[in-house]
């Protein structure tokens, strides 16, 4: 386990500063007043969700889901319509956006193992956990893990000061056991160690323990990383939301239900901090790990990704374009949007901007998107982006995105939203503009601008050797 240093000097600077300021030893002009006082440091809450399809929210266009807490953070903030998630699939997602580095440079090319005792990410990364507790916050995990399953590679022992969830890629929300295959295996852990709440619904007690975390931590902001496990399947919607939900056909009735349910836990959280005075400096970034699942556990599918090509697995849009919002009332624009190209990896950078710490001295491939919240003129800090899942270039899915352009690489789709030949699969070219469905391959046609995107690639991969 890497080193975590609770520094409380920048809290007792506050403090002493001030006191001075009370007792009348500061003078600050009126008409400056606003920008030379200290404010407190922001409190951040990350939510990352689970198999959320492109447009799964009304602020997305979806008619028929009923989302009104995720609309309220979006009315509240910025909502991104090119957001991007490093991966297509959970581990890498995640470890891409804890690093805020390409999942393949951060140790995980796809999914880690589900299984106790066998290791993920490695230690040496430094992740958001460990960025913001460096700097005196309280580093708080609550949901899903599958970034590994030995103390090492666990939340506690890769920066988070207190964790509550299950280390696996899914579990039954009442029983909570793996859910994927057997032998049936329990996995619910509070620091560490296994806690059991038989027939207690998962979505629940994640609440519960975040209200609980949040009210602990009262001399220090926190961090919190919420990685709720919806709508991942089992869809297990609550009886309320199924109910409302009946005149959909299935498999979308049974995932709407669900994503109601985690709006729905989403707004008790948003209503608690609002409660607690705390909202208006919480920082608060809503995300999904990657595209909606069509996987037999999934019912084939129920997530929209409207008239993108791909789903959860694949490099298309449908898989890695997903929903995206950051509110902080205090200090950024609201009800605001951005279509400029972003990513997942950029949280790491942006929130440590936004929270004025400084990066580790590593690579990092996210950029700072501070410029485009504040600025809908600002361009992107991306000239281009690449995205590998697998471990190996020869055979593993890559895509590469500068501009309009985006070329794929050892290409599949998910959705079988239309036929890939063997020379589609190989090399597949779009220009985005054109053609956002992604059903039209250039690559013939474009020689000049494959070359250019090739060669990208081969640049990226040249740096994952250093």
């Amino acid at each position: 386990m890497k080193p975590v240093q609770n520094c409380s000097c920048s809290t007792v600077f506050q403090l002493c500063l001030k006191t001075a300021f009370l007792l009348g030893l500061i003078v600050v002009p009126a008409i400056s007043a606003q920008a030379a006082i200290p404010t407190a440091p922001p409190n951040v809450l990350v939510i990352y969700t689970d198999d959320q399809g492109t447009l799964d929210a009304n602020c997305y266009g979806s008619e028929d889901l009923i989302t009104p807490n995720l609309d309220r953070l979006a009315a509240t903030g910025i909502r991104f319509t090119q957001m991007y998630a490093p991966s297509c699939i959970c581990s890498a997602s995640r470890a891409g956006l804890m690093t805020g580095r390409f999942p393949v440079r951060a140790g995980v090319p796809g999914n880690v193992s589900s299984q106790e005792g066998v290791a993920g990410m490695p230690t040496s990364e430094i992740t958001m956990g460990e960025l913001f507790s460096q700097v005196g916050y309280r580093s708080i995990h609550i949901g899903k893990w599958h970034l590994g399953f030995t103390p090492e590679t666990m939340p506690n022992g890769q920066g988070f000061g207190h964790s509550f969830g299950h280390m696996g890629g899914c579990i039954d929300n009442y029983s909570h056991f793996f859910f994927w295959n057997g032998p049936n295996r329990h996995d619910l852990w509070r620091n560490g160690k296994e806690v059991y709440a038989d027939g207690k619904f998962f979505s629940e007690l994640m609440v519960q323990e975040l209200k609980t975390q949040i009210d602990a931590t009262q001399d220090k902001p926190f961090f919190v990383y919420w990685a709720i496990n919806v709508p991942h399947y089992p869809y297990q919607g609550t009886q309320e939301w199924r109910e409302k939900y009946q005149q959909l056909t299935s498999p979308r009735r049974e995932y709407a239900a669900f994503v109601s349910t985690m709006d729905e836990k989403v707004g008790e959280i948003l209503n608690f901090l609002e409660m607690r005075k705390l909202r208006n400096n919480t920082i608060v970034v809503f995300q999904s790990d990657h595209g909606h699942s069509t996987e037999e556990r999934a019912f084939f599918g129920g997530g929209n990704a409207g008239p993108y090509r791909g789903a959860k697995g694949c490099l298309f849009e449908g898989g890695i374009r997903v929903p995206s919002f950051i509110s902080w009332p205090a200090h950024l624009p609201q009800g605001e949007v951005r279509h400029q190209m972003a990513t997942g990896c950029d949280w790491y950078p942006t929130l440590a901007s936004l929270a004025n710490i400084s990066v580790p001295k590593v690579h990092l491939d996210g950029r700072d998107l501070s410029a485009v919240l504040k600025n809908a003129e600002a361009p992107s800090p991306h000239e281009s982006f690449y995205w590998q899942m697998g471990g190996n270039p020869q055979n593993a899915q890559w895509a590469v995105r500068r501009g309009n352009w985006k070329l794929l690489g050892n290409c599949r789709d998910t959705s079988q939203k239309g036929e890939l030949t063997p020379k589609d699969q190989q090399l597949f070219l779009v220009n985005l503009a054109n053609d956002p469905g992604e059903m039209t391959n250039l690559a013939n046609e474009q020689a000049d601008k494959l070359k250019e995107l090739q060669a990208i690639q081969a640049e990226v991969l040249q740096s994952f050797e250093k």
